[in-house]
């Protein structure tokens, strides 16, 4: 007999500790912002109900205004982040996490319920946190 499939979830593994920003901020604040909470990455809050979250990192900010020599202050967060993004259910089980992340190469990926963020889900986050629990049930 085939013994049960461990399952592990989206909720188990994520960080709920994350920044956000408004679109309007400079990439200067945004700076400032990933600075002082020691991440490359933040979330882009909604302007309203009917809007979507959008996502600047690290990455974005060398690509379009480092690299392009543009002044950061001069630069608004609105006009480089990613937006919409891929967002994951916190009961979504991290293999087909893992799969979404690669299909579409994903770095970070939001976490939605009741259509706010709850969290946000990393490939070292599933593979450190969430695969490592699976090695060590068996």
């Amino acid at each position: 007999m085939i013994p049960p499939r461990t399952i592990i979830r989206v909720k188990d593994v994520m960080k709920i500790d994350f920044g956000t920003i408004d679109g309007i901020a400079t990439i200067g604040d945004a700076l400032k912002k990933m600075k002082m909470l020691k991440t490359s990455v933040l979330i882009v809050n909604k302007r309203h109900e009917d809007d979507e979250y959008g996502m600047i990192n690290s990455g974005d900010i060398a690509r379009h205004v480092l690299a392009k020599d543009r002044a950061p202050d001069r630069v608004n967060v609105y006009e480089i982040m990613n937006k919409p993004v891929i967002t994951v259910p916190p009961d979504m089980d991290i293999r087909y996490c893992s799969r979404l992340f690669a299909n579409y190469n994903l770095v970070r990926a939001p976490v939605i319920e009741n259509n706010k963020i709850i969290g946000i889900v990393s490939p070292n986050s599933l593979v450190l946190d969430g695969m490592y629990r699976l090695v060590n049930k068996a």
